[in-house]
């Protein structure tokens, strides 16, 4: 490694963190402010505020926006050596442009596994202790919106719901079977169902009960009756976010359990899987871009190369807002959603790439 490439990595690195630092800075202050009404109404103490909430805040308001960061810290360092003419004299010293920049993906390479790591390791655990105080001191009670639930409890084990509410544990128009060989072997119908925390039971409200067993056929009705099902409350109280709090081998087990269970809300977990990898490659392709964009002296000057880079990078961020929103909806396949940006930025960086002074 030559001095021009510790040179570079240490502008790289130097930047980039302390512009994230400013701008961390920056967004606790904010947050701050607009949550001070619920941290006092809600009592929230401030230990929990300071070490619960926002410890674990930074790492992931940092990592979450660290792909722009990383643009807009080499479009402005290398602006300034362009506009100093460093770039210039690198490249009239025999330096090919495609070696110049071999120090900016290799500190693009650090922060990308850094964000790798952090995301799918360090940051969950840390989300946990976060969403946890935010359930308890800023978010209002959870409640399950939606309609038509359908669930496999188990093989062959089937529930349905028309609604839940879940501050009272009641669900609605609620069924049961069970399916062995092709065959429904039991069928539970029942207008309401409620749990009862003190016995740990479902309590089941003017119910219908058919079992059969081969050509024999057994019947019950009746108004009341306490039972037990494979199922429990929290199993339809959990927040979509709650999956911020998984690491890579939690998240991939929970993705398995709840396709086997009919859940849908798969899109939106499997947009998160996806994000974890998008979201470190990207890296790449914005130091190309900024690298491609800024290497050249412009009349605007650092202005000029600051401007495009914000612009680009919030364009980068619309695109991935865009794609998440409509592939949790199942309007749109999670994978490629998430890969669009990356797509269609690569193609833009590699276009700069082409066009950048030789």
């Amino acid at each position: 490694m030559k001095i021009i490439d510790r040179y570079i990595i240490r502008k790289f690195l130097g930047t980039f963190f302390y512009a994230l630092g400013l701008m961390i800075l920056i967004a606790v202050i904010f947050d701050m402010s607009e949550k001070m009404d619920d941290f006092i109404e809600k009592k929230a103490p401030l230990k929990a505020v300071v070490f619960d909430y926002y410890l674990n805040f930074i790492p992931y308001f940092a990592n979450l926006f660290s792909p722009m960061f990383v643009f807009i810290a080499v479009i402005y360092f290398t602006s300034r050596m362009a506009s100093q003419t460093e770039i210039v004299a690198i490249l009239n010293g025999g330096m090919s442009f495609n070696r110049l920049i071999r120090p900016y993906f290799i500190a693009a390479a650090f922060l990308a596994l850094l964000s790798f790591y952090l995301n799918g390791w360090v940051i969950p655990h840390a989300n946990k202790t976060r969403l946890e105080f935010e359930n308890a001191y800023i978010r209002n009670p959870f409640t399950l919106k939606e309609r038509n639930i359908h669930r496999q409890i188990s093989p062959g084990t089937l529930i349905y719901m028309e609604s839940y509410n879940a501050r009272e544990n009641i669900g609605f128009r609620f069924s049961l079977e069970k399916i062995k060989n092709g065959q429904r072997v039991y069928f539970l119908n029942s207008d309401r169902i409620q749990w009862d925390s003190t016995s740990g039971k479902w309590t089941i409200e003017n119910y219908f009960i058919r079992t059969i067993n081969g050509m024999a056929e057994h019947s019950e009705r009746g108004l009341r009756k306490d039972t037990v099902f494979d199922f429990v409350p929290s199993d339809f109280r959990m927040r979509v976010n709650a999956i911020e709090a998984m690491d890579n081998q939690a998240l991939n087990s929970f993705i398995k359990e709840q396709q086997f269970q009919g859940s849908s809300s798969i899109d939106a977990y499997q947009v998160e899987k996806y994000r974890r990898f998008s979201f470190p490659f990207a890296t790449f392709i914005l130091t190309g871009i900024g690298v491609s964009l800024a290497s050249r002296k412009v009349r605007g000057g650092i202005g000029f190369h600051l401007g495009v880079g914000i612009a680009l990078s919030f364009a980068y961020i619309v695109f991935m807002q865009i794609g998440t929103t409509y592939a949790s909806k199942g309007e749109f396949p999670p994978l490629l959603s998430v890969w669009i940006p990356n797509i269609i930025f690569a193609a833009i960086a590699y276009y700069l790439f082409r066009k950048a002074p030789k």
